[in-house]
Order: C-alpha cells, then structure tokens, then sequence
C-alpha cells in the first residue's frame, strides 16, 4: 500500500513546491518508488508530456527530481489565467473551455474532482510513495466549500499533512497559529506537523520560538529550513519575478526579459540566467532598455491584450530605436506572435480583441484557431544571420502551446524547423527571422536549454560587443540534476526525517 505525506502551506509562496521536490529527490535517493502530485495547479507556466498533454511546471521539476518523466496525472487540473477573472480550465492535460472564478468553483470545481480521483487511483497503483503538493492555504474560508486540492485531497487519501510557512516573509509562527485555528476539527487532525521554510541566520537563536509553536499548537515541528540562495529551480509563478528586476551590470551580456502582465513560461529564460557571462532582468517599462544587449519578448496567455499593452505603454517605439542601437529582439511562442504585422483572433478565443495591430518587427500574421497545438518538438535552426555571422544547430528539443496559425510574407529568413512532433517526422517552420539578424522569433519553448544554441545565441551577443567567444561549458540539464541533490542535502539535514517517515507509516491514525 503506499505511502502519503502532503504539504500545505499557511499562504502562496511559502515553498511548498519547493520542499515537495526535496522530498521527491530525497525518497528517490532512499530507493522509494516516489511520485509528485497536485490536484489542481493554477498557473501560466506549462509543459507539455511526450503525449502532448499540457501539465503545470511545478510538477515537472517535481517529476525530474523524483526520476521520472512528466506526466499529466501528476497534475490533473490546470487552470491558466487568461484575464478578468477568468481562466482557461484543463483536465487530464486537455482545455474544456474558458470559465470565470464564479462558474469554476460554484459549478465546475466538484466535477474536476473527478479527474483528480481517477488519478490518484492511478498513481497508488503504481508507486509507493506519494508526495503531494496543496495550493495557497486550507484556511480560506471563502474557497472551501469548492476545494479539491488541499484538505479535500488529504481527507480522500488519508494523507497526513506538514503545514509550511514562510519565516523570510515575517509573522510565520501567527501565520501557523492561525491557519490551525480556522481549520475545522478533522481537517487540525489531519495537520501532523509544522515546518519554517527560509530561515536566515543562527537556527539556535529559534529554539524559544519552536518550543512556543510546539506547546501552542500541539503539533511536532519536524524542521526549520534554511533560505538557500541561488536555487536554480523552476519557479511556479511570477511572484518569483520580484528579485530579478534589478538593471545589469556593464560587464555580462545584458537580457532584457519585457515583464508583460499575462507573462507565461518565464521558466524559457533561465537556462540563460545560469550562464556565468549573462545579466538577465525583467523590464517593465521601456526606459529598462537602456544598456541591455538583447530584449526577449516571452511567451503570453493572452497575446493579444498584452500586444495591446506594448502598444499603449511606447513599446513599439522603444524597440524600433533599441534596433537601431544595434540591439538584438528576440520572441518566443506569444512573444513572437507580437512581433507580426498583426494579431487576429476572429473567434474571439483569448479576448474580445479581435485584432491587434502587430509590433511590426517580422513580416508574419498570426491568426488564432480554436484548437491549442501542444506537442515535444524536435527541431533544426539552419543558418539564422546572427551576431555577423550564422546561427546553426541540429536536434534542438523543445515544445509548443500555442493557439495560432502564423503566416509569413516571404520577406523574411525561416530557420527554424520542427523536424519531429511528439514522435512523428515532419517538416514544419516554427519561426521566422529578420535578413539582418536583429529580430526573429519561434514557437519553440525551451529551446534555451540547448547548450550549444544558448552558447551560439550568447556568443553572438559577445562579438556585436567586440568580446571573445566562451566556450560551452555549461550543461543545463546536468546541473539541474547536481541542484536537485543540492536541495536534497539541504532538507534532509533541517528535517527530523526518521519522524517524518513514522508519520508516513502511521498515516492518520
């Protein structure tokens, strides 16, 4: 029979994600047969499985920790914000449709359970441990009645929870307290223990606080970990985007990432963020510009009301004269969609927009359609000018989201080439770039994974600078794989872990 822990937090943002992949990689480590869930995930930041189904991204870090490849039960609801309180609703890895906050939870919400119930049989038929992620906090009261991803899971499951809270953020242990209170009797009973995620400082000096919470609440503390610096995992949401605002310095290649409100898969950038010779920010107006080697337009949820907020807000402008700085516009997926002459959606599937006027930057047209293509890609760039010379690579590996049909003008360079899509040959453009190499774009996220185009693309930066070239010495996916044993180490040492494996065997009892 398997084994449950479930970690809950006192709030969004706490690290539940984060101590929920610690446990996945440690439990690996210990020879366990561990698996990652979360009922419901709400987030702009996807992936898509070797099955094309699209899955929250939190659960595929979780998933690479504990040594598997993602899959779509270990998330089997996804909502996707889209605007005006509303959000793309997806089960089991497909969208059923656009619903408001008012129709999901007063309607929908107890249906999708379902889905999360399906899953869980599936899960616990297969593995041996499981450790499950909650959302936000079980104390909102406005919510509960509708919950299907925190006490409503631990109660189906018989699953013990660790109530986490964020001491980096102040006022964690009234946090604790508080959430314990408004829990109703059965879901306290379920709490099995607390953890302080984020500690600074000497641990020794908290002894007096955990003695308090202890007696206060009457629940174990298995643990106060420690604020790790340079995590290097990927984050959930953009709340994470807060510390990376700060301007660059004159000395690494400068990255401007435009911060637009519908922002998705930030998580595009990071591999580029780990380079030793890069500086990347976020930018949130255009005088952020200033100094910065290239800006990357990311991908978005709603494409067309983010274009619209470049255009009112002096995008256009700022990025016409960045180019003739000798600056470099890159976009992915949405950001790349901006990029066209235009921006039609006659179905009215992301907004009520029915066209945008492009930011004029690349000679295509993207027209949305009602189906969502997501799919693993693999992927050729054959000879994109770039940096004064040629950017070339074979076997990129990536994935697309996206709604929209792009057609190009013939004015352009078309470099990118999905050569197989979830397994199958083909031989599709995914891309376009300027004659120059000053603008181009592609549908394909992550391909800034690839260490040898990342390394190209950065090298090319260097030269427009008059630098040296580096050498590729760093391998992404190596290093995520020595960072998620690095979270490991940290965990397990600020964890009473044989107490919380007696938790585990004993259940609920």
């Amino acid at each position: 029979m398997a084994q449950f822990i479930m970690l809950q937090g006192t709030s969004s943002h706490v690290g539940k994600s984060i101590i929920t992949t610690a446990l996945c990689r440690i439990f690996l480590q210990e020879g366990r047969k561990v698996v990652p869930f979360k009922a419901q995930n709400m987030a702009l930041n996807s992936f898509v499985t070797a099955d094309g189904l699209e899955m929250g991204r939190a659960q595929v870090a979780q998933a690479e920790a504990a040594g598997l490849l993602p899959m779509v039960d270990m998330n089997p609801v996804l909502l996707k914000p889209t605007g005006h309180a509303s959000s793309q609703v997806i089960i089991d890895g497909r969208p059923v449709g656009n619903m408001s906050a008012r129709e999901y939870h007063k309607g929908y919400s107890l249906k999708a359970f379902e889905a999360v119930k399906q899953a869980l049989g599936r899960l616990e038929a297969s593995y041996d441990t499981l450790v499950i992620e909650g959302a936000g906090s079980p104390a909102e009261i406005n919510l509960k009645d509708h919950d299907i991803v925190n006490m409503r899971v631990a109660k189906y499951l018989g699953a013990p929870v660790l109530l986490v809270a964020d001491i980096d953020r102040g006022g964690s242990l009234a946090a604790l307290v508080g959430t314990l209170d408004l829990l109703d009797d059965d879901e306290r009973a379920l709490v099995k223990g607390l953890v302080i995620n984020k500690f600074r400082g000497d641990v020794s000096l908290f002894t007096p606080a955990v003695e308090f919470l202890e007696k206060k609440t009457g629940k174990p503390v298995l643990g106060v970990v420690p604020y790790i610096e340079n995590l290097g995992i990927d984050e959930e949401d953009s709340v994470s985007l807060e510390d990376k605002l700060d301007r660059p310095q004159g000395d690494k290649i400068s990255l401007a990432v435009v911060q637009v409100p519908k922002i998705s898969n930030f998580t595009d950038f990071d591999s580029l963020d780990c380079e030793d010779d890069t500086a990347l920010y976020y930018a949130r107006h255009p005088r952020d510009l200033e100094g910065a080697d290239a800006v990357i337009l990311p991908g978005s949820k709603n494409t067309t009301e983010d274009l619209l907020f470049l255009r009112e807000n002096g995008w256009p402008q700022a990025l016409e004269d960045f180019m003739k700085r000798g600056g470099v516009v890159v976009g992915i997926c949405g950001g790349y969609q901006m990029m066209g002459d235009a921006v039609c959606d006659p179905d009215k599937t992301e907004s009520d927009l029915g066209r945008v006027e492009g930011l004029h930057l690349l000679g295509v047209t993207t027209t949305f359609v009602k189906k969502k293509l997501t799919s693993q890609v693999t992927a050729d760039c054959r000879s994109l000018p770039f940096g004064g010379g040629c950017l070339t690579a074979e076997g990129l590996e990536g994935y697309e989201i996206h709604m929209g049909r792009t057609e190009a003008d013939g004015r352009d360079v078309y470099p990118f080439i999905v050569t197989s899509r979830s397994g199958e040959p083909c031989c599709s453009p995914a891309g376009a770039a300027r004659r120059d190499g000053l603008a181009w774009g592609t549908y394909i996220h992550g391909i800034f994974d690839n260490d040898d185009f990342r390394r190209q693309f950065l090298n090319g930066l260097r030269r427009r600078r008059g630098w040296q070239p580096l050498p590729q010495t760093r391998h992404y996916r190596a290093e995520k794989e020595a960072k998620y044993d690095r979270l490991a180490d940290v965990v397990r040492d600020a964890l009473d872990m044989d107490r919380l494996r007696q938790i585990m065997e004993e259940g609920i009892q």
